[in-house]
């Protein structure tokens, strides 16, 4: 099917999904339809992913009173703010960049992934050209409500590692994006959610996490097969800190090793390069979960992962 390029058509056969992914391939749009445009100018925040000028590969986050991102035509979107200065992708996002984007919302279960091409504006913003849009199933997606507080100053902090806290931070969290991009840099978002303890620590510079039954697209398996880069964002939902990761990412196919990883149809392990952590990011505060029942159970504890 045109719409895939070659990374996503291998791993679809290699999966046994090449009918499914046919049949799968009718939600992805050219155009914006027109109940994605009610829903986009509902959001007050927008998942992103891009490649910095290094090659690494960044998911960050946009958040906005509702309205900041809206339909500016069939194919056209305009977002009214860029990434912070000291985000990874603040100087990226200010020249012409290939974009992958999700919007969110926990509160319905529903999510947009919506792919393109941006250029910076005059007012600080950004003007998109889509190529791609198309809603996700609801599953996996914790169910929480937002709150909003008011903007607090925000300063990254950098390392090549996680720290204690943030490997107890990953093994508490219930969901995080990834970002990854193709052989030509057109880029992707993508949510991943499970119940507490589905992302592992391997170590201070690795991480692991179960594959579930998706649609078949395999658009984010698909381009690791392509380009290894890859970024994680994981937000803390009761206080807007974000941390953001670039490293590489592989798929372990071997069956064997989905022993103890409930659900899993594969495992992806991703190696850290990078780490930035901004407290109070998000002017964002989310609700306990209500986790989705599409979840399953919490793998058990990995041999050598820490405790």
């Amino acid at each position: 099917m045109g719409v895939y390029h070659s990374g996503e058509r291998t791993v679809q056969e290699r999966a046994g999904l090449l009918d499914h992914a046919d049949f799968s391939s009718a939600a992805i749009k050219s155009e914006i339809p027109d109940i994605a445009r009610g829903f986009l100018a509902e959001q007050p925040m927008l998942v992103i992913g891009a490649t910095d000028a290094h090659g690494d590969v960044w998911a960050s986050l946009l958040t906005g009173e509702p309205g900041f991102v809206t339909a500016t035509g069939p194919a056209g979107l305009a977002v009214t703010t860029t990434p912070a200065a000291g985000d990874p992708l603040h100087d990226t996002l200010a020249a012409p960049a290939h974009l992958g984007m999700i919007a969110i919302e926990p509160a319905t279960r529903r999510r947009m992934r919506m792919n393109g091409r941006s250029r910076p504006t005059p007012d600080g913003g950004l003007d998109i050209a889509l190529d791609q849009i198309y809603a996700n199933c609801p599953k996996y997606i914790q169910k929480r409500q937002p709150s909003h507080v008011a903007d607090q100053p925000a300063t990254p902090r950098h390392s090549h590692e996680l720290g204690a806290e943030q490997l107890e931070f990953i093994a508490a969290t219930d969901t995080f994006f990834i970002a990854t991009a193709d052989a030509g840099g057109n880029a992707d978002a993508s949510h991943r959610g499970g119940n507490p303890g589905f992302l592992q620590a391997l170590g201070p510079t690795r991480l692991r996490w179960p594959d579930y039954v998706g649609n078949a697209m395999f658009g984010t398996l698909g381009n690791i097969e392509l380009n290894p880069r890859a970024g994680l964002l994981l937000p803390d939902w009761s206080t807007g800190t974000l941390l953001q990761l670039t490293g590489t990412a592989t798929v372990d196919w071997n069956p064997d090793h989905t022993d103890g990883l409930p659900g899993a149809q594969r495992v992806v392990e991703f190696t850290i390069d990078r780490v930035v952590q901004t407290e109070h990011a998000s002017p964002l505060r989310w609700s306990a979960p209500q986790y989705s029942r599409f979840n399953p159970p919490a793998p058990q504890l990995v041999q050598g992962a820490p405790a």
